[in-house]
């Protein structure tokens, strides 16, 4: 069973256009669930801003809440991606150098297990997420129902330093994981933000993620691994044709 439990239902958003008639139910989930998150930031607050398309509606919210209510706010981005959104939507940039400690991180995670450890990182952008994520004093995280699984299974991403590459494959083997470089286009090795390479790492049900999180931590050239240890609680998006409801679990 997931941990402490709230729930609270939400106005599934009017279509801006005949097209969004069409929307699945994961959209709509994504959308519910990223407003939801945004409606925690208050006035005078310096949030970071994470990555992928479920934060993207957080933003976007923000970027609303800033026009309509006069919200004052700073946000710090986690990827140029975030940082475009936040432009496009009028949030104010902030970085950790003027605000070493934040009120909230938000973001998404590609999977969540039964006691909110996460893995993210399908974006490239996790080792900025956990930095903002370990400066923020709770992390709240936004998913669509589909990211939620007993145990987490998915590969996890890690960034590595290109120079590292062979060494971190050598070492994954030993740990009998199968290591595959992730490619942007079938061809081309993904880069982050940080000009590091992208290996998904899967090790098939993942029983402890603290202690593979310490392991992976202890291989040399592994800048940052996607397992996440400190979510303060989740807002998990239900839609049907009827409502949309959210369901907020907490440690």
């Amino acid at each position: 069973m997931f941990a402490q439990k709230q729930q609270k239902e939400i106005e599934t958003p009017k279509p801006a256009h005949p097209m969004c008639c069409f929307m699945g139910p994961s959209r709509v989930e994504k959308e519910a669930a990223g407003r939801s998150i945004a409606e925690l930031v208050d006035n005078g607050m310096v949030v970071g801003l994470g990555t992928g398309t479920t934060v993207a509606y957080a933003i976007a919210h923000l970027g609303q809440r800033i026009i309509d209510d006069g919200l004052s706010i700073g946000g710090v981005p986690t990827s140029y991606q975030s940082l475009l959104l936040a432009v496009e939507h009028h949030v104010p940039i902030a970085t950790l150098y003027e605000h070493a400690v934040l009120d909230l991180a938000l973001d998404g995670a590609d999977q969540i297990d039964t006691h909110l450890n996460v893995i993210k990182g399908g974006g490239g952008s996790h080792t900025r997420e956990k930095i903002v994520a370990s400066a923020a004093r709770r992390f709240i995280i936004a998913v669509d129902s589909s990211k939620l699984a007993p145990h987490l299974r998915l590969p996890v991403p890690l960034e590595v330093m290109p120079f590292a590459y062979p060494v971190v494959m050598k070492e994954l083997k030993k740990m009998r994981a199968g290591g595959m470089l992730r490619r942007s286009d079938g061809y081309r090795a993904f880069i982050t933000d940080q000009g590091n390479f992208i290996v998904d790492a899967d090790f098939g049900v993942v029983q402890d993620p603290e202690k593979l999180a310490k392991d992976l931590s202890t291989i040399p050239g592994v800048v940052e691994h996607g397992i996440f240890t400190n979510v303060s609680e989740v807002h998990v998006a239900r839609a049907d044709a009827k409502e949309t409801c959210v369901e907020i679990l907490k440690r």
